[in-house]
């Protein structure tokens, strides 16, 4: 609870700064005077959120973010550990991987236009190639720095190529996976209110960059408020799988300063106690 607390007062204060140089019209370097205070853009807020534009806006984001984030990790997962496990696929498909990858998601709206019908496929496909470069990086390696121990284990036992997919390489590899899950995503959100500012009709990033063009600042600030809080809590919503399918994991905790953790005494059998090394030269030269 003292956390939370300290996470709000944080937060108040930030806004509070704010509303402070705005409503004082601040001009030392930064010019607060142009921008909007905070009462104005939450009451902005409040009236967008009484209209139907704003939830119709925020649907076809999440959509758009959704789709192309599913497609992404599915493909990237597999794709990944297929690249890692098969020298022939990465010889096939690691030069043209390799290639693309630096290109920005963002710069590729022009092939989108001309490659999809409409500008909803374009969109998804934006926003799947901003998370599927992330997600192939990460399990690429994290299935290359799995030790082969365990799947040396799991044939000896008996176990096939799809057991040690399913038991070894999977699992081993799932903390790599949601790392680059989580940086898929917020990538995702970059680049797809990017491409509804460029080419969309509707959507968050569409409706921000029409209330700029029409010098709606309080609208712009309203557009941008939304995007970190949906990018937040779709990045959270990872985050809480990721814990949930990697319980076995050790997890650290943060120890409070001042109150040392307690120790546990061992369970089971003592250990034996070691004989010294006076002990070890006494008995052999008894022996």
């Amino acid at each position: 609870m003292r956390r939370y607390a300290l996470r709000v007062t944080a937060l108040a204060a930030a806004l509070g700064l704010w509303q402070l140089l705005t409503g004082l019209d601040v001009d030392l370097w930064l010019r607060f005077s142009q921008f909007p205070t905070v009462t104005d853009v939450a009451r902005t807020f409040a009236d967008r959120l009484a209209g139907p534009d704003y939830w119709t806006d925020l649907t076809d984001s999440l959509t758009r973010i959704v789709t192309g984030f599913v497609l992404a990790a599915v493909l990237g997962v597999a794709v990944g550990v297929l690249v890692a496990r098969s020298p022939l696929a990465e010889d096939l498909l690691g030069p043209l991987l390799e290639v693309v990858r630096p290109i920005p998601a963002i710069a590729l709206v022009p092939v989108a236009i001309l490659l999809f019908p409409s500008n909803e496929q374009g969109i998804v496909f934006i926003t799947f190639t901003a998370a599927f470069f992330p997600v192939l990086v990460s399990t690429r390696h994290a299935v290359r720095a799995l030790t082969p121990v365990w799947e040396e284990a799991v044939l000896t036992m008996g176990g096939g190529r799809w057991r040690v997919l399913g038991s070894v390489v999977l699992p081993g590899a799932l903390p790599g996976i949601f790392g680059g899950l989580s940086v898929g995503i917020g990538v995702s959100w970059i680049c797809v209110i990017s491409a509804e500012m460029i080419s969309g009709q509707y959507g968050v990033g569409y409706r921000t960059w029409q209330d700029y063009t029409v010098v709606d600042y309080p609208g712009v600030f309203v557009g941008m408020v939304t995007i970190g809080v949906l990018g937040w809590l779709t990045s959270t919503a990872v985050e809480l799988l990721g814990r949930r399918l990697t319980r076995w994991l050790p997890r650290t905790s943060p120890v409070t300063a001042g109150r040392p953790t307690p120790t546990r005494p061992p369970v089971g059998p003592s250990p034996v106690p070691q004989p010294s090394g006076t002990e070890e030269a006494r008995d052999e030269h008894l022996v």
